[in-house]
């Protein structure tokens, strides 16, 4: 076979592989797989850090919100070192391993790249585009340099970026097209041709030296998702184990290989804006009390983001409030307090009562009542101290992934609805 026809047949067949679903690890930055797992501390220390990220993100997504309207210099919403799961991907051919970030908050996939003249230290080796042939830079007019937020132009004429996140964390270099493999569930690998992505010559900030990339799964144009676009049938989906369970590993699935099925599934429509998935919630419901989520003036319209990269439900100080009120009307225990728990807005003190019960909690999203169990809504976050998964922001609302775990969630681009279902993860 000639190399153009072997060159379109394999695309052909990656693009049919695709379609029919792509299974791949999503791993958590805690979990032992992780080159951030640190040993010596306790899950209730990782379990603290995790809360403390995730006060950390409303600001970076309202700046981005008024960095898309022109009110503030461009910034990418992610905090680079406050994401919660990572992605191995191999860049290139001859492959080359790369750990990145991964994030639905975000777009632009990156890698730093040799040489890198003034990258933050990354342990594992740099990627370098010169040993790869299938490495392509892309045209300053090409339609994905004209994506970017901040592009230039060098003087061969290939596309420059420039990413800038929350906290100053900067991201330099080539706008470039490469082969991308994954290893699925099963140690199969797929092939994706000509994804662009960032090949990054300076990065600095607050980036981990033990990745060396990101990979966005928002819902612009740069993002993953977005360039597998029809390949995919413009659908993914993410199981997330338990915190606590260390031995199983989340999963991710690109394509329509296994969407949520069953009498129990619930669908709701997804709204885009700025790359951000934003679903309507309506209210929460505990015991009997209903607390409203939306003010009279935008009943019914889309109100917060559904995101894989924060731990906590970020609500409205009211609603937090109201919550916050109607979990105490009925759960029985002392309130807990400490410095430790500054970023959680209600802890309970249970070691006097081994019969404490917590209550369910339904989120009533626009057509779909997802009710959800204390493992969902309630964290052990000392021995002894149970805390609600909740922090309050008069920023952002955010459906966090606390809320998410052991939930079967596919996001269906094509058709804006978002659908939940209760799995156990750690089988998916």
């Amino acid at each position: 076979m000639k190399p153009v026809a072997l060159a379109l047949f394999l695309a052909a067949v990656a693009a049919v592989a695709a379609a029919d679903g792509f299974r791949v690890d999503l791993i958590h930055r805690d979990s032992p797989r992780s080159p951030l797992y640190d040993p010596s501390t306790t899950a209730f220390d990782r379990v603290r850090a995790a809360a403390r990220r995730s006060a950390l993100r409303p600001s970076r997504v309202a700046r981005a919100g008024l960095a898309a309207s022109g009110d503030t210099p461009i910034e990418a919403p992610v905090l680079p070192d406050s994401a919660e799961y990572l992605m191995e991907v191999e860049l290139g051919t001859p492959k080359f391993k790369v750990i990145g970030i991964v994030d639905t908050g975000s777009d632009l996939i990156w890698a730093n790249c040799k040489p890198c003249t003034a990258c933050y230290e990354q342990t594992p080796p740099l990627f370098d585009p010169k040993d790869s042939s299938t490495y392509r830079d892309l045209a300053c007019d090409s339609r994905p340099c004209q994506e970017l937020p901040v592009s230039g132009c060098s003087k061969n004429s290939t596309c420059r970026y420039e990413y800038t996140y929350g906290d100053r964390s900067q991201v330099l270099g080539n706008l470039a097209s490469e082969t991308f493999t994954f290893t699925t569930t099963g140690s199969d690998t797929i092939a994706i041709p000509k994804i662009n992505f960032g090949c990054s010559h300076q990065s600095s900030g607050t980036f981990s030296n033990s990745t060396g990339g990101l990979v966005g799964l928002g819902a612009g144009q740069l993002s993953l998702v977005s360039q597998l676009g029809s390949s995919i049938d413009s659908k993914f989906s993410y199981c997330l184990v338990p915190l606590s369970q260390t031995s199983a590993t989340s999963k991710i699935v690109f394509g329509d290989g296994s969407g949520p099925s069953g009498s129990d599934v619930l669908t709701t429509p997804l709204d885009i804006q700025e790359s951000f998935y934003y679903l309507t919630l309506n209210g929460i419901s505990v015991g009997n009390t209903n607390i409203s989520a939306t003010s009279p003036a935008a009943s019914g319209s889309p109100n917060i983001i559904i995101d894989s990269g924060t731990t906590l439900n970020i609500l409205s100080p009211d609603v937090v409030d109201q919550l916050a009120k109607a979990v105490k009307d009925l759960v029985d225990v002392p309130i807990a307090n400490g410095p430790d728990l500054s970023s959680f807005v209600e802890c309970f003190d249970v070691s006097g009562s081994r019969d404490y019960k917590f209550p369910d909690i339904t989120y009533n999203f626009e057509g779909a009542p997802l009710k959800l169990a204390p493992s969902n809504t309630f964290i052990e976050v000392a021995q002894d101290v149970v805390c609600l998964a909740v922090s309050s922001s008069p920023d952002v609302q955010i459906f966090g992934n606390v809320a998410q775990q052991n939930l079967h969630v596919e996001y269906d681009l094509g058709a804006n609805q978002l659908s939940f279902a209760h799995v156990d993860c750690t089988d998916f």
